[in-house]
């Protein structure tokens, strides 16, 4: 005969797995971290200061 299975822990289980795989998708579509998405702020932010400090006093008339 073979073992009884605890029908609690295999649904756990089964919602972990796609939990996990849930997650994992979300990661790649949506993956960066903090510290990843202030350094890119600080550098658009740099970016723009750089390119409006060249701006002429002329543009756009």
């Amino acid at each position: 005969m073979s073992e009884p299975v605890n029908l609690n822990r295999v649904r756990k289980a089964r919602d972990r797995a796609e939990a996990k795989a849930r997650a994992d998708a979300n990661a790649v579509k949506f993956g960066r971290n903090k510290a990843t998405r202030s350094a890119e702020a600080t550098r658009n932010a740099r970016d723009r200061a750089v390119l409006e400090a060249h701006r002429s006093d002329d543009e756009g008339k």
